[in-house]
């Protein structure tokens, strides 16, 4: 087995989470996999194109860690309500766990950010393996194949990681993603090492830029094309039920599915062979009650299980959203 390198951390968050039942996953035989003997997959599509195995998964209900209403102060800078939002889900949360957050206000431009450390990626890294895919094909002045929209239908609904390492390949690995994350604007993140692709390292703020590329609007700046990012908004809308769980907390509605299109996300988990700890990240569009939207990137790890991770991730959406909360009230939480 390959060595798995330690996370670089700039800033580390130590928490102390509810207890929550252990969650099941799913296993697919790819070089990934035989690298990291359980990286996060979510139920196997036909559309894949390599052999995949499917196994069974439990879902478990996990209430997330309860946090205050935190009003918009345009005296007080975001950064600093985003960390006072933080302190009842950092205080709730179980010791040894990092997590980290960023949000963008889509209408108004304002943004927030708590912790700047450097997590794995898992499985969030597929929305960047697909806008380097579809930036490459930009650049080639050509469509995706009908075998790349497979590879990508089933990387990004069902988290697939056959297709993924398969559109890895294509894109040309660490040296593919990197040159495509210099035009995106990402400038801490850097390609897993071979076909480890789930140990690419991040940030939030990069994963919000990121963000920013895929759901552009308003004349915003993207280097995606406007098919290129309806395309893949598309992909991310349309997930697989049983992963619509992370920053779709902070939107109005709570159940999976496309929810009427309220989110587009991609999460990722992944359990570490030497601790046994869990990886828990969650990257997306959300809208409030209210019709707002907002961008939002939740980065984690060290989490005892991945109920207790998703938990922590959900929280801490929701508390980035909060910080702009309508004068009103706050961001719905139903």
């Amino acid at each position: 087995m390959a060595s798995e390198r330690a996370p670089r951390r700039r800033s580390l968050v130590y928490i102390v989470l509810a207890s929550a039942v252990v969650m099941g996953g799913t296993g697919v035989g790819t070089a990934y996999v035989k690298a990291q003997a359980h990286a996060d997959v979510g139920r196997v599509s036909s559309a894949a194109a390599a052999p995949v195995a499917a196994g069974a998964s439990e879902e478990a209900s996990v209430e997330p860690v309860a946090d205050p209403t935190v009003e918009a102060d345009p005296t007080v800078e975001p950064d600093t309500l985003l960390s006072e939002a933080m302190k009842p889900v950092t205080a709730a949360a179980e010791d040894g766990a990092e997590v980290s957050v960023a949000v963008l206000d889509v209408e108004s431009g304002d943004h927030a950010a708590y912790g700047d450390g450097t997590f794995d990626t898992a499985s969030i890294v597929k929305v960047d393996i697909l806008a380097t895919l579809l930036l490459q094909a930009q650049d080639e002045n050509r469509g995706l194949t009908a075998q790349e929209k497979q590879y990508a239908t089933a990387m990004i609904e069902v988290s697939d990681n056959a297709s993924a390492s398969a559109l890895w390949t294509a894109i040309g690995k660490a040296e593919g993603l990197a040159a495509a994350n210099k035009r995106f604007g990402l400038t801490d993140t850097e390609g897993g090492t071979g076909m480890l692709w789930g140990l690419t390292q991040t940030t939030a703020a990069d994963q919000l830029t990121l963000l920013q590329q895929v759901f552009a609007k308003n004349g915003a700046a993207s280097e995606l094309s406007e098919a290129s990012r309806t395309y893949l908004a598309s992909l991310m809308g349309s997930i697989a039920e049983d992963q619509g769980w992370g920053v779709s907390a902070a939107g109005a509605v709570r159940t999976t599915g496309t929810a009427g299109g309220r989110f587009a996300l991609k999460n990722g988990w992944l359990p570490r062979t030497a601790t046994g700890l869990w990886d828990i990240n969650s990257v997306g569009r959300v809208t409030t009650a209210d019709g707002r939207e907002f961008l939002v990137a939740v980065v984690s790890n060290g989490n005892t299980t991945k109920a207790k991770g998703i938990s922590l991730v959900e929280s801490a959406a929701r508390a980035a959203v909060s910080v702009f909360a309508t004068e009103s009230g706050t961001a719905d939480r139903s």
